[in-house]
């Protein structure tokens, strides 16, 4: 881990303990060698940040090419390897890096709804996040959080305080990967991670969510 992302990320722990009131649970199910996909629903701004603040390895992102539009912030992200996407997982220029560094032993972090929350909820995964994984031949962790969408939901400019907490789950690894439809596996991803993060809103004193879908 370079000193300069291991500084930045420590300063951010103090900040997410101290301003966030922050736990996390479930960091045995992330590995800390070779390519990991880990994929996380999307409450706000403050996610990718959030869901590797725990990992004790440098982490990479994929994150939507506007952010890069703006030169100040583009390059302050491309240094904690951060990477654009046009459209999710299914970007295909997005999907080659992403691939690449997975292939390099890369932890790369996705949020498979590809859009953040209107409403606390998480939506059905895409299924370029399981066609990514396939590819790569890395296990694929769901992580969940929740908190982040009160102190940063879309409608609002500036943050504010809330309690966020963090979950990561069981992985589906590469044969699991191969062997099931790719459809049914975005089901079982969207689950996992609905799952995690009800059981987080419960943790919270908050109502779980139902779904229909």
């Amino acid at each position: 881990m370079r000193l300069y992302y291991r500084t930045l990320r420590a300063i951010t722990q103090v900040l997410y303990l101290l301003g966030a009131s922050g736990r996390v649970s479930g960091l045995g199910h992330v590995p800390l060698t070779g390519g990991v996909l880990l994929a996380c629903n999307h409450q706000s701004f403050l996610d990718p940040m959030l869901v590797t603040l725990a990992i004790p390895r440098e982490c990479h992102y994929m994150a939507r090419e506007s952010l890069f539009r703006n030169r100040f912030f583009g390059r302050l992200i491309s240094s904690v390897n951060t990477f654009p996407v046009r459209s999710g997982p299914s970007d295909v220029a997005a999907m080659r890096v992403a691939l690449r560094r997975l292939a390099q032993g890369a932890l790369v972090t996705v949020f498979p709804e590809s859009t953040r929350t209107v409403n606390g909820r998480v939506s059905p995964c895409q299924p370029g996040v399981i066609v990514l994984a396939r590819k790569a031949a890395v296990p694929l962790v769901p992580a969940a959080i929740e908190g982040a969408f009160d102190a940063w939901p879309r409608h609002r400019k500036l943050p504010r305080c809330a309690r966020i907490l963090v979950e990561y789950g069981r992985p589906l690894w590469p044969e699991e990967l191969a062997s099931r439809n790719r459809d049914e596996l975005a089901a079982a991803l969207t689950a996992r991670i609905r799952a995690l993060h009800n059981g987080l809103r419960v943790r919270a004193g908050k109502q779980p969510f139902e779904y229909g879908d």
